[in-house]
C-alpha cells in the first residue's frame, strides 16, 4: 500500500496510525482539524483487551506511571446499598491491567509517538477535511481553508476517524441527518479528593433516571489524593439539552446529587470542588450498514458513535485500529482486507451500540430501583442467584473483552525484525 491518509488525530486515529507503522506501514498522514492540540479532556478507561494493544505497540509501559490500574467496579443505587460488585484487570485474571487514566495523557503519549516514529509531518493540524473523493488513482480527502481555496490528500486509503460528526462518514452517507440524542445530560469533570476504598476502584451509582460515574486516573505520590474523574447523567435541569459540549454550572448539579452523599463518599463535594464542569447532550448514531466504500472506511465513533457506558468508547476505537492494520497487513488486496476488518468489527460494535440504548450492563441500577425503590438490606431479595454475573459476562462477551477472549492473545503478533514493507 502506497498511502494512507487518515482523517482525526484523536485516540482512534492515533491508535490506526501507530497499528499501521507496526505491520509494516509507514506512508501515512493524521489531518487534524483543531488548530491546535492540547491536553484536553477528562478521565477515560481502556479495557484489558485495548489495552493489551497499547502493549503490543510499546506504548503501555510509558502509560502506566500516569494512570490508575482499575482493581474492581461497583454499582450502588442511591441509597449506598451495593447491587454488584467484580475484580477488574489484573485482579480478574487478566494478563493486562484496565486503565483509568486522564484522556490529555493518553493522547499526549500517543501523539508524541507518532510523531517520533513517523516523523513530526506526519501529523497536519488545521487540516479539517470538506469531503471525500474516489477517482480512478485513489481516494483523496480534501482540506479546506479560509481563503476559499482546497488542499487534496491522496491516498491508497482514506480512514475516517473523525469523531461522532465525522466529515467522512458525511461524505458516505450524506442523508444521516444529526447524532440522535435521548433527553439525557451528562456534566464531566475532575477533582482532587482522599481515595475512597481501595484508591483504584470505579463507582457507578443511581436510580431510575440518573446516574453518576466515579473513578480515579491520577495518584499525587507524596500527599496520597487522588483525581477523580466523574460523569453525572440525568434528564436536563432546563429541559432542553444543549446542542454540544460547554461549561456549566457547578453549583446547581452539586446541589441535585447532594442527597446521595455516602457514608464513605461524598459525592457532592467532588463535584463541587471540581474547577471546570462541562454539559454534554447524551448522544449516538444509529448503526450502519456497511462502514466502506472503495477506498474510503470509518473506525471509532466516526463508524459506531455509542452511550457511554461499559467503558467502551476509546476502547472499541482502539480495537478498530488495531483489527484494520492487522486486515491491511494480512490480505493481498484491498477490498479483501477492508471487508475481513468489517466483518469481524461491524457486528460487535452494534451490538454494544443496541445494549447501550438500554444503559448496558448499568441497567442493574434502574432493575435495582424499580424492584426496591428504597432500597435494600440484602440484594438478594432483589436479584435471583446468578442474575447479576449473567447480566455482567453477557455484556463482556457481546464487547469481546471477556477474560478467555483477551487472555488467548499472548502478545506481539508480528515483530519489528519480521514487519512486511509496504
Amino acid at each position: 500500500m502506497a498511502r494512507t491518509v487518515i482523517a482525526g488525530a484523536g485516540i482512534g486515529g492515533l491508535v490506526a496510525a501507530l497499528s499501521l507503522h507496526h505491520r509494516g506501514i509507514n506512508d501515512i498522514v493524521v489531518l487534524e482539524a483543531a488548530q491546535h492540540i492540547e491536553p484536553l479532556g477528562v478521565g477515560l478507561n481502556i479495557l484489558p483487551n485495548a489495552v493489551q494493544v497499547l502493549r503490543d505497540l510499546n506504548v503501555l509501559d510509558q502509560l502506566l506511571p500516569q494512570a490508575v490500574q482499575t482493581s474492581e467496579l461497583r454499582y450502588y443505587n442511591c441509597h449506598g446499598d451495593l447491587i454488584w460488585a467484580e475484580p477488574r484487570g489484573t485482579a480478574a485474571g487478566y494478563v493486562v491491567p484496565q486503565l483509568s487514566i486522564h484522556r490529555g495523557d493518553l493522547h499526549g503519549v500517543l501523539l508524541a509517538t507518532v510523531r517520533e516514529r513517523l516523523g513530526y509531518k506526519a501529523v497536519v493540524i488545521g487540516a479539517a477535511i470538506t469531503d471525500v473523493v474516489e477517482d480512478e488513482a485513489g481516494a483523496h480527502a480534501r482540506v479546506g481553508h479560509a481563503d476559499g481555496t482546497f488542499t487534496a490528500f491522496y491516498g491508497d486509503l482514506v480512514i475516517g476517524a473523525d469523531g461522532i460528526d465525522s466529515a467522512v462518514r458525511t461524505a458516505l452517507w450524506p442523508d444521516q441527518g444529526a447524532p440522535a440524542r435521548n433527553g439525557v445530560v451528562m456534566w464531566r469533570g475532575t477533582s482532587w479528593t482522599e481515595p475512597f476504598l481501595d484508591g483504584r476502584t470505579m463507582i457507578v451509582s443511581g436510580d431510575d433516571v440518573r446516574r453518576i460515574v466515579l473513578y480515579p486516573i491520577r495518584t499525587d505520590e507524596k500527599s496520597g489524593r487522588v483525581m477523580v474523574n466523574w460523569v453525572a447523567a440525568q434528564p436536563s435541569l432546563g429541559g432542553t439539552s444543549p446542542r454540544t459540549g460547554g461549561p456549566s454550572d457547578v453549583g446547581r448539579l452539586s446541589s441535585s446529587f447532594a442527597v446521595w452523599n455516602f457514608d464513605w463518599l461524598d459525592i457532592s463535594a467532588i463535584i463541587a470542588k471540581s474547577e471546570q464542569v462541562h454539559e454534554y447532550p447524551m448522544q449516538d448514531r444509529d448503526p450502519l450498514p456497511r462502514w466502506t466504500s472503495g477506498r474510503v472506511t470509518l473506525l471509532g465513533d466516526a463508524a459506531h458513535a455509542m452511550y457511554p457506558m461499559g467503558s467502551n468508547g476509546a476502547t472499541q476505537a482502539v480495537m478498530d485500529a488495531w483489527v484494520l492494520a492487522t486486515a491491511l497487513a494480512e490480505h493481498d488486496s484491498l477490498d479483501g482486507a477492508l471487508l475481513a476488518y468489517e466483518t469481524e468489527r461491524r457486528p460487535i460494535t452494534t451490538e454494544l451500540q443496541i445494549k447501550n440504548r438500554s444503559m448496558g450492563p448499568e441497567a442493574v441500577i434502574t432493575v435495582a430501583h424499580e424492584r426496591a425503590p428504597h432500597g435494600f438490606a440484602n440484594v438478594n431479595d432483589v436479584f435471583t442467584q446468578g442474575e447479576l454475573a449473567a447480566i455482567s459476562q453477557k455484556y463482556a462477551l457481546a464487547g469481546n473483552f471477556d477474560v478467555d477472549s483477551v487472555n488467548r492473545r499472548t502478545g506481539p503478533e508480528i515483530s519489528p525484525e519480521a514487519r512486511r514493507t509496504r
